[in-house]
């Protein structure tokens, strides 16, 4: 199982670290190695999310999801995207932002830093979007029952998540935008509409995907078929979605992954300002996280471990407010990734404390997890 999920991502890997070996030497491959675990690190807590919603997809679109997928989160993401950012700040040609990439790294690692207010909103506040939506949510299973109980009454107002987003964007625009570390002046009106961007975003594509997949659970109601219906729990079964619902979600996975993305992308000029050591070494890494989410999909882990996804959740929440803090202020990329894995290996052990007061381990049908986990 672990092989043959994983299998991929293990020959990418050695093929990757070779190839920087024979074009750049061991300082490269070095490189090349530092930022495939800089990425895992950044984004472990996105396998989780990614899992969440993969496993409501049939096999056919999770297929998609590991074939075009990643070409879009490796190539798309680590390659194409910080050279269109170069090419909008800069106001160049395509052709000229590539000739830049690869023969001014200096200027072209200047521009990309230079936009990272834009992207910091944009990412911020989709990603604080998520989280929102998901805190104010009443779930069956609380894990923090003394922060998650107010907030899911607090979440029958529908439009709370977006007041409180627009709020935060505004008072970044106003405090963290001003003097921006990224980029000299002041930022509030770049800030401004970036966030209002992602805002947008996150609004149009889980609308229509949240649509879609509402729409084929009431079919699936009202039809005596159940080749639609939730598979069983435990064994990695998902919901069949399929068709429009398939593909909208899809497109969300895709935005999601992007902005996990946008921290991963600008933190590696840290270590290189080289585009390809940058594609192949964060390439490796995003490999790792698709193979980790099919993982968790098929494992049925998070059915397992039913606190997992709230762990997350609030990592994301935490990564949302670093984004926006990091407009102005430097924030090393050591705390991202360790506010996430802590948050997410603290949800882990309090599914195992549960699962094991239960007697059950990995039994979803138990008592309903009102009682705080303790954490």
């Amino acid at each position: 199982m672990l092989l043959k999920t994983f299998g991929w991502s293990f020959a990418i890997t050695v093929a990757g670290l070779a190839l920087a070996g024979v074009l750049w030497g061991w300082q490269g491959l070095a490189i090349v190695g530092i930022l495939s675990i800089l990425e895992v690190s950044l984004s472990f807590d996105n396998a989780v999310i990614n899992a969440g919603i993969l496993r409501k997809m049939n096999a056919f679109w999770q297929k998609i999801f590991l074939t075009v997928g990643i070409l879009i989160a490796v190539f798309g993401m680590r390659v194409v995207f910080p050279v269109v950012i170069v090419a909008i700040t800069a106001k160049l040609g395509p052709i000229e932002a590539v000739n830049l990439a690869i023969n001014d790294k200096a200027q072209y690692e200047e521009l990309v830093t230079s936009a990272h207010p834009a992207i910091a909103a944009f990412g911020g506040v989709f990603l604080l979007m998520i989280f929102l939506d998901f805190i104010f949510e009443d779930r069956d299973y609380k894990w923090l029952s003394w922060i998650e109980k107010p907030m899911a009454k607090l979440g029958k107002l529908d439009t709370l998540s977006v007041i409180i987003a627009l709020v935060v964007l505004m008072v970044s625009a106003m405090t963290v935008a001003t003097d921006a570390a990224h980029g000299a002046g002041d930022k509030s009106a770049t800030v401004l509409l970036s966030g209002v961007a992602g805002l947008i975003t996150y609004l149009v594509v889980a609308g229509i995907s949240g649509y879609f997949e509402d729409k084929l659970e009431e079919e699936d109601e009202e039809s005596e078929e159940p080749a639609a219906a939730p598979g069983k729990k435990g064994n990695g079964a998902v919901v069949g979605l399929a068709g429009k619902a398939a593909f909208f979600m899809f497109l969300y996975l895709e935005v999601i992954d992007a902005s996990f993305s946008f921290d991963g992308v600008i933190s590696a000029f840290a270590i290189t300002n080289d585009i390809f050591m940058m594609a192949l070494g964060l390439g490796i890494g995003a490999m790792y996280i698709r193979s980790l989410t099919v993982f968790l999909v098929r494992k049925g882990t998070l059915d397992d471990y039913v606190y997992l996804e709230h762990g997350a959740h609030y990592a994301i929440g935490a990564l949302a407010v670093i984004l926006l803090v990091t407009i102005k202020y430097e924030i090393p990329e050591v705390v991202t990734g360790l506010v996430g894995v802590a948050l997410i290996g603290l949800s882990f052990a309090s599914s195992v404390i549960r699962n094991r007061r239960e007697g059950k381990p990995g039994d979803s049908s138990g008592a309903q997890s009102e009682v705080a986990s303790g954490v």
